[in-house]
């Protein structure tokens, strides 16, 4: 009798093993993938990369690098991303419900791609209040081997040759309403002479 631990079946060769999957792997081909991408495990890299928020701006290239690490380690990569709503941009107005809810989507969101193909494991990037708790959610519910990378701040800005954040900002606006600055104090953080970027 044997010690040895019997092998584990990828969740990804339901999708691909046997005369009833060959329209599945048709799927594949049109993608580009050959039998030896086909035969190696399945990788989701998702991000919530987009353009609404400095947070999810520099995901995409992240991705791809992760992307490009899996194929080295041995996996097939698929990427796919989910959607983001900025906590800096929402608050203060009807936008502000929408937060907390998009937290909800985002982690069903990646649940139904992760299980609907089938994938072995999941690579995550986010850099929000709510894409962070959402991502990991995910992870939780798939129990699959998962890693989670953090994107990355907003870099600091510059301002009469200070340093200056989104913090001072508000510090400002807090401030203008003590009354212990003037307006035109607290206009200089919204023009385009401080600079603020993102981490990558």
């Amino acid at each position: 009798m044997s010690d040895a631990a019997p092998e584990r079946r990828l969740r990804s060769r339901t999708t691909v093993e046997g005369p009833d999957r060959v329209p599945h792997r048709t799927f594949l081909r049109a993608m580009g993938l050959d039998d030896e991408a086909i035969a190696k495990p399945f990788v989701g890299v998702m991000s919530t990369h987009g353009e609404n928020t400095p947070c999810s701006l520099p995901l995409r290239p992240q991705a791809e690098a992760a992307k490009t690490g899996v194929a080295m380690a041995g996996g097939t990569p698929f990427e796919f991303t989910s959607i983001s709503v900025s906590d800096g941009l929402s608050m203060a107005h009807q936008g502000m419900r929408m937060s907390l809810a998009s937290r909800e989507l985002i982690a069903d969101s990646i649940e139904l791609v992760m299980r609907g193909h089938a994938y072995d494991a999941l690579v995550g990037f986010a850099g929000c209040d709510k894409t962070l708790p959402a991502i990991m959610m995910a992870m939780v519910r798939l129990n699959v081997p998962s890693v989670f990378m953090y994107g990355g701040a907003m870099l600091p800005g510059r301002h009469q040759g200070k340093t200056v954040s989104t913090v001072d900002a508000y510090e400002r606006v807090g401030a203008l309403y003590a009354g212990s600055v003037s307006r035109a104090e607290l206009d200089p953080f919204t023009t385009p002479n401080v600079k603020h970027s993102c981490a990558h």
